[in-house]
């Protein structure tokens, strides 16, 4: 065996490059973090729109006529309603659309809402057709009591006191429930019994 030859047919004082493979992508991937971070935080802030409700086209809506159209027709003609009336027996339908649109982490801004109200009399048939938009809609502010709760509230103090009594001081056993320290049943060991 031989030595091994030093110089591998190069010139005196070359020096190979020490190449580190991860260098390039990574340099150019630190440029483009920022970029790709931007992109992601204006996408974030876009406008989403929701569309909710089914909203009856007008023509459908044109065959229903007060007089002569029964629930039956109303349904086959315009589907089932979003909502039905609770407290005059099921005698108002209301078809109802709302279209929002929310940014980021805002509260949504409501864009269109309308409502169709059908109304029936006594037989089912159609009184009258109404259609509510956004701008007929009231703003209610509901009331910010509380019902009270039958009994009192104790506070943190009266509450440690009650449960001063209620721990035994003895260090013996405790009794688990019902009765005192009256008299004992039969014992099974006992002779006379």
């Amino acid at each position: 065996m031989g030595a091994i030859p030093t110089s591998f047919n190069r010139e005196p004082g070359y020096v190979m490059p020490v190449f580190v493979p991860h260098t390039l992508p990574m340099r150019r991937l630190a440029s483009l973090l920022p970029t790709l971070f931007g992109a992601v935080a204006i996408a974030g802030c876009a406008a989403s729109v929701e569309q909710r409700g089914n909203l009856p086209n007008p023509e459908k809506i044109a065959e229903i006529h007060a007089g002569t159209t029964t629930k039956d027709e109303v349904v086959k003609v315009l589907g089932t309603p979003s909502s039905v009336s609770v407290f005059n027996n099921d005698k108002s339908w209301y078809y109802i659309s709302r279209r929002t649109a929310q940014t980021a982490f805002f509260d949504p801004d409501v864009l269109d809402q309308q409502v169709y109200i059908v109304n029936f009399d006594d037989q089912g048939v159609v009184k009258a057709v109404d259609h509510k938009v956004l701008k007929d809609g009231h703003e209610i502010t509901p009331v910010a009591r509380a019902t009270p709760a039958p009994g009192r509230e104790l506070s943190f103090l009266e509450q440690l006191i009650g449960n001063l009594g209620k721990f035994n001081s003895t260090g013996g056993s405790t009794s688990s429930g019902g009765g005192g320290g009256g008299p004992k049943g039969p014992n099974p060991g006992d002779a006379n019994h």
